[in-house]
């Protein structure tokens, strides 16, 4: 029993930990009691949707997670999968939201330190970081001035820590104008001869405090992340914690040599909800108790209550369970590093988490009641699509005007299908992220084989600093490698999010076979908005359905994650705004042979250029397309449906053409269509293309489709001329008719021609030369950044 005797809480103070009367109800009912105002706190972060679940779960558990490769699943604090030849894979992905919109600097940085703690809690050496990032529209200065600080923010923590970023995405649209996504992915390779779990064991084992001191930063980020942004969201800047990469890189090392002496029965990371949810995770999954004084932490601030020690997230923290007499051997490790490691616990038979306070008990809370048994929210799910998808799947491509080899007329004036093409490659979303990733150091620890904006997905060597057990290779000749993506496209899942979110799934295995790898896994984002409404629910239910899906179909489980409901924002009339959904996936896939594997680019004029899967002219809709969105102005109609079929025997087909030597660039069509495609093609190589259609009349009104149509399982690729004969036999067996050869790689020259799309009969669709598409495609965000009358805040 608490020292105290609580009283009850009113709703205004309720409410403020996040919670529902009625949650306030059962935790009444619980306790047998009142709990007091530590308690209260404990209870608001670890029953908010960032901890818990409530809302996501049901959902959740329906996402296939086992498989021959899965090590670890959902429930830990990362994924880890086996590579084989006595390698294994840890990674994850993790969302910073709400503390990069009130604070992006400190928001993203804080958000790579944690997923990185994820990553070394396990008991591997990070290896590489991703991110999956959204703004509202570039051309507005609060934007700009988000941009700026997420990706410092990433830089500053990712630079320092000497983990490199590797690759990622980033999507403008006016949907995330108020609430920007940062979700990060890490990996790492196991070090350690058993990987580390979290659940405590062994009744009087030692527990310690290991890391960085605590302060007042980061309180209540758990419960800030659940609830909606407004414009007192500013206020909850405490909210966001303070990050130090430097204290994160000791930490990373003494964590790895204290894990390598088998002193360490479990660790957990102090992430969202710090000592909480550090205790009463731990204590949970392994079904005992955890008594823990806050006499023995140390702080960076005087005056601190129990109510601050337990809800701060200050960073680089952990939280160890030790065998018993050996813990002066690891605190000796932690001091060597420059770092605190003092025993501040003891693992009871009780299964309840005490506190200890001044010599008092401060909190007593059965740890199941905070980590394992909490609420659970089961709601209904809408009969059928709400007005705004109806309304949207009732678009067709018969709204537009009718197209001509010379273009298509909009708002009276005729644009041609050059500048149509230069207009999307202008479009942040398409254009080149060089000014992004140019910040970032992605060579560092020398395994990066494929650098950010090479390839469809990032590479990196294999290279662990010591032998694996049974491991059949000697140091320093690995020749393997894991490549690595995020994806998703929020436009497709907005307008139908099972259709969307199967196609995201697709996409990522894409992005991985066009590298020629082979997928294994996935970690997802769930970013949406409130589950409490209708529509939101529904989003989140479908999505979740599709990526199910998509999962199932390509055999790759889902090893964990991370679900950042409530992204939304109010307008000036006090009308929610919630983003776009936005399920993003993590995928990776292995590289059994490093020198077997292709970036986008076009290696060699005389290559032959063959698109994969869908031919050119089969019908796909403009719905959901970057053309209609940019172009048009429309967001409307339906994403392409996803043939699973198709999409394994052309990814198939991509992989063992790489590993055949036949393929020397790969590339997927994704938005903007083939014309994008091709074009990118041609700036990553430095080498230009001319690509012949033969369009049936029937097609000719609907040039668009051609051009810039998505969907279709597609991947574009260059093969040597040598190679022709073996290449299309191959195709023929394995594709039959789901290919086309459209075009060859062609120099420069000394006019600097690059693109040419024409007809059969010779008739030019789209003449560019290379100088107009670098200057539009690798200029487009830095011209953005740089407008006098757009200068960030």
């Amino acid at each position: 029993m608490t020292a105290t005797s609580p009283t009850p809480f009113s709703p205004q103070e309720i409410a403020s930990e996040g919670l529902k009367p009625e949650e306030y109800a059962e935790i009444v009912r619980r306790l047998g009691r009142h709990p007091n105002k530590a308690e209260l706190g404990m209870f608001g972060v670890m029953w908010s949707e960032h901890c818990c679940y409530k809302n996501s779960r049901p959902l959740l558990k329906h996402f296939p997670t086992t498989g021959p490769r899965i090590l670890v699943g959902p429930g830990e604090n990362a994924g880890v999968v086996d590579l084989g030849n006595g390698l294994q894979l840890a990674f994850k992905i993790e969302s910073h939201n709400h503390p990069s919109a009130v604070e992006p600097f400190q928001g993203a940085a804080t958000g790579v330190g944690g997923i990185l703690r994820d990553i070394f809690t396990m008991g591997a050496r990070p290896i590489a970081l991703l991110n999956s990032l959204r703004f509202g529209d570039l051309d507005d200065p609060k934007t700009q001035r988000l941009f700026n600080g997420v990706v410092a923010g990433i830089s500053h923590y990712g630079n320092c820590v000497g983990v490199p970023t590797v690759g990622g995405e980033v999507y403008f649209d006016k949907a995330y104008s108020g609430n920007p996504l940062v979700n990060v992915m890490a990996l790492g390779l196991m070090e350690t001869s058993e990987i580390v779990k979290s659940g405590a064991s062994g009744l009087g084992n030692p527990v310690l405090y290991v890391g960085s001191t605590t302060g007042r930063d980061g309180m209540g980020g758990a419960s800030f992340a659940s609830a909606e942004l407004n414009d007192k969201s500013l206020d909850n800047r405490p909210a966001v914690q303070v990050g130090d990469p430097f204290i994160e890189k000791s930490l990373i090392e003494a964590c790895l040599e204290a894990f390598k002496t088998g002193a360490v029965v479990a660790g957990q990371d102090m992430g969202a909800a710090g000592i909480t949810c550090s205790t009463a995770e731990m204590a949970a999954k392994g079904g005992v108790g955890i008594e823990f004084d806050l006499d023995k932490i140390p702080v960076r601030e005087l005056g601190m209550v129990p109510y601050e020690y337990l809800l701060s997230e200050s960073q680089e923290r952990m939280l160890f369970v030790a065998q018993k007499g050996r813990e002066q051997e690891l605190i000796d490790i932690f001091e060597r590093w420059g770092l605190h490691a003092v025993v501040a616990g003891t693992v009871i038979a009780d299964p309840i988490v005490r506190i200890l306070f001044e010599g008092k008990v401060a909190a007593e809370i059965p740890a199941e009641a905070l980590a394992e048994n909490t609420p659970l929210y089961e709601r209904e799910l809408l009969a059928e699509p709400p007005e705004y998808a109806r309304e949207a799947g009732k678009w067709s491509p018969d709204s537009l005007p009718t197209c001509t080899t010379s273009g298509i007329e909009i708002q009276g004036k005729l644009q041609s299908w050059d500048d149509i093409l230069l207009t999307l490659l202008d479009t942040p979303t398409i254009a080149s992220k060089s000014w992004v990733y140019r910040q970032y150091d992605h060579q560092v620890q020398n395994n990066t084989v494929m650098l950010p904006g090479g390839a469809d997905a990032a590479v990196v060597r294999l290279r662990p600093l010591e032998k694996p057990e049974n491991a059949e290779f000697e140091l320093g000749s690995v020749t393997s490698g894991v490549a690595a993506t995020v994806d998703c496209n929020p436009r497709y899942v907005y307008l139908d999010p099972y259709e969307g979110a199967k196609a995201v799934v697709a996409e990522a295995a894409r992005n991985l076979s066009c590298v020629g790898a082979e997928p294994l896994a996935v970690t997802d984002n769930l970013n949406f908005g409130s589950p409490e409404k209708p529509i939101g629910y529904w989003q989140l239910a479908e999505a979740c359905r599709g990526l199910s899906e998509g999962c199932l179909e390509l055999a790759t489980p889902v090893t964990g994650g991370n679900v950042s409901l409530y992204n939304e924002t109010f307008d000036a009339e006090g009308n929610p705004q919630p983003i776009y959904p936005t399920p993003v996936v993590g995928m990776v896939g292995l590289i059994p042979d490093l020198s077997k594997i292709c970036g986008q680019g076009w290696q060699a004029a005389g290559d032959l250029i063959y698109l994969l899967g869908l031919p050119l002219t089969s019908s796909l809709s403009l719905g959901a397309s970057e053309y209609l969105a940019t172009i048009h102005k429309t967001v409307a109609g339906k994403p392409p449906r996803v043939d699973f079929d198709l999409e394994r025997r052309v990814q198939q087909v991509c992989r063992d053409g790489i590993r055949a030597g036949w393929i020397r660039s790969a590339h997927d069509s994704a938005e903007g269509g083939v014309a994008v495609a091709v074009a990118e093609s041609c700036l990553s190589g430095n080498l230009g293309a001319e690509i012949k259609i033969e369009i049936p009349e029937t097609q000719l009104k609907r040039l668009d489709e051609v051009l810039f149509g998505e969907g279709g399982a597609r991947i574009l690729v260059s093969v040597t001329s040598s190679a022709q004969k073996n290449w299309e036999s191959y195709l023929q067996e394995h594709l039959g008719e789901s290919w086309q050869k459209i075009g060859m790689v062609k120099n420069l020259g000394s006019s600097d021609a690059g693109l040419a799309i024409l007809t059969a009969d010779n008739q030019t669709l789209i003449k560019v030369s290379m100088e107009q598409m670098r200057d539009r495609y690798f200029q487009a965000i830095s011209n953005r950044l740089t407008k006098p009358n757009n200068t960030p805040n």
